[in-house]
């Protein structure tokens, strides 16, 4: 995990190492400036002139600014390093989503993934952070006035060795007792997330079901959950203040009480007013290093939990791979389904598909018809690869889709779903997804042909509207018809229309249905529809059932020789007119 991470830091590994540099300098000088105080303090005891106690200040000033100078310099380097840290682990858990099958994010809920990218991030560049500087910083200052204070002190430093121990062994108790609700936390907030993740997004659903009320409850359940771990685990850690606050009166008293005594009964021959006030500086040094190592220990301890969680998305192996040696090249779109079976998961005991045998030619247009989980989006997601087939093979262009670049395979394949996704942007903006260098009256021509131009430019600001998130602001058939208007551009080999003009009328799609004909004559066109006019001018027509193909046929065979076709026809046209 260490080692996963620390290959993150890359160009950042220079203000890193000057950080640990300055801190080691911070640390330094300041176990020396009480050292160099007690000697003034007795010079000045002893009688010493004006100009001597004038020098010493002089070098106490230029240590105290030289500290000041590494701590400051050590934060800007920090800060750099730490925020750099953190901007290359979220590019690299990005990166590694993107590169993630639908199988992969099946196992990683978009909730959880969203809590990695930003709170999980967070609490290890927090981590990062103190370990370059505190984490190093503490141990030195520990070390360092320890060593010091069994210099100056001698017998007096005894004192450390009865509130060490005793401040190690409360700061670990506490540690204990609050890591544990720590690490719970973060599945909660995995379910925190999802919670307003599904209610903004299904929010026409809720407003139309009256459910606010049971969504309120559902967030405030969640995050109360949240505030009781939070709450406990913080109470315990605030143990630490009191426990420290004991440890360094104790040691306070107990060094002004034995080291007065000791000064007074032996004159100042081995201990006197300069060596108890260094004795009282350095105590503080170590105790306030020992409250900042368990405060490292607590937040280096939770954030381990949240570098887990990135580490598991960064070595998550995406289960599509390019092969070796990727064809790059598509030559036309014929699909070929050489017994192809299909199931969402290894252990799974159902096939989604089976025995699946299709050949299209290059230019076809097939209809794909069938009751709901009857598998129709299943069969057309194995052509761009969005999932590897169980058994048998899928060929585009007489090649197995597993021998392709997968770049070059999805940029042959334009798919139209019936929930399709528009971005934040202009109109403009989300339709050269479908070609980055597509001109404005390219642009004009697909809409015309997928009947939007009309509506776009009945807006105000036309094809430079905004479009909120997820297209909220038109309506769902507005989106369709844009939505295909950018798979147009895309000019591919092979385009798939998912239920796809579900949100318009019958006159629109039979007219976006007639532009495919004249626009993209030579790619292959596989629209799955309820309807049966939106397929039955097709040059085939599949009827699946129970993920099989149960008949195929054109219109007029298929009415001759399938109940299921003939009984949906019946029903869309005669039973629709006798009604």
């Amino acid at each position: 995990m260490l080692k996963r991470l620390s290959g993150c830091v890359r160009e950042y590994k220079k203000p890193t190492i000057l950080t640990l540099l300055f801190i080691i300098g911070e640390a330094i000088i300041e176990t020396f400036i009480p050292f160099i105080t007690a000697d003034m303090v007795n010079a000045i005891k002893a009688g010493a002139s004006v100009k001597e106690v004038l020098s010493t200040g002089a070098l106490l000033i230029v240590l105290a600014v030289a500290s000041l100078a590494c701590g400051g310099f050590a934060g800007f380097t920090c800060a750099r390093a730490s925020a750099g840290f953190a901007k290359n682990v979220r590019h690299d858990l990005f990166q590694s989503i993107q590169l993630f099958s639908f199988e992969n994010i099946d196992r990683f809920s978009s909730s959880s993934l969203v809590t990695r990218l930003t709170t999980d991030v967070t609490n290890v560049q927090m981590a990062y952070m103190m370990i370059i500087r505190i984490a190093i910083r503490s141990p030195l200052m520990l070390i360092f006035s320890a060593v010091m204070a069994f210099i100056m002190g001698g017998k007096l430093a005894m004192a450390f060795v009865i509130v060490i121990p005793v401040l190690v062994f409360g700061l670990i108790l506490i540690g204990k007792k609050a890591l544990p609700a720590f690490r719970s936390v973060f599945k909660k907030y995995d379910r925190l997330n999802e919670s307003i993740e599904e209610n903004v997004r299904a929010m026409r659903a809720v407003k139309g079901f009256a459910r606010e009320e049971y969504e309120k409850k559902k967030f405030g359940t969640a995050a109360e959950n949240i505030r009781k771990d939070f709450t406990y685990a913080e109470r315990v850690v605030a143990l630490n203040m009191p426990l420290m606050q004991f440890c360094m009166y104790f040691n306070m008293v107990f060094i002004l009480a034995v080291g007065s005594m000791l000064a007074v009964k032996l004159g100042g021959t081995t201990i006197d007013v300069g060596q108890i006030s260094a004795m009282l500086t350095y105590g503080m040094q170590i105790l306030m290093s020992l409250m900042m190592l368990s405060i490292i220990y607590v937040i280096v301890t939770m954030s381990s939990e949240s570098a887990k969680r990135i580490v598991e998305v960064l070595t998550e192996t995406p289960s599509l791979r390019d092969p070796e040696n990727p064809i790059m090249t598509v030559a036309d779109g014929s699909v070929d389904f050489e017994n192809v079976s299909f199931k969402y998961a290894a252990d799974a005991k159902l096939f989604a598909l089976s025995g699946i045998d299709l050949h299209i030619r290059s230019g076809m247009t097939v209809g794909i018809l069938g009751g709901t989980g009857s598998s129709k989006t299943t069969l057309v997601q194995l052509i761009p690869r969005l999932y590897d087939v169980t058994e048998g093979a899928v060929k585009v262009g007489g090649v197995d889709v597993r021998d392709y670049d997968l770049t070059a395979l999805r940029d042959a394949v334009a798919m139209v779903l019936q929930k399709n996704e528009l971005f934040s942007g202009t109109i403009r903006e989300n339709l050269r997804w479908g070609s980055e260098d597509a001109s404005d009256e390219e642009i004009e021509q697909a809409c015309r042909l997928a009947q939007a131009d009309d509506f776009v430019r009945s807006f105000p600001d036309g094809y430079d509207t905004h479009i909120e998130q997820g297209g909220t602001n038109v309506s769902g058939g507005q989106k369709q018809r844009l939505c295909i208007a950018r798979a147009l551009l895309k000019k591919p080999k092979i385009l798939i229309l998912d239920d796809s003009t579900s949100a318009v009328d019958t006159r629109t799609d039979a007219m976006i249905r007639a532009a495919f004909k004249t626009y993209i004559p030579e790619t292959t066109k596989i629209i799955i529809a309820q309807r049966v006019a939106s397929v039955q001018d097709a040059d085939l027509i599949l009827v699946m059932d129970n993920g099989r193909i149960c008949a195929a046929g054109t219109h007029d065979e298929l009415l001759a020789s399938s109940g299921i076709y003939r009984e949906v026809y019946t029903q869309q046209t005669k039973g629709g007119d006798e009604a």
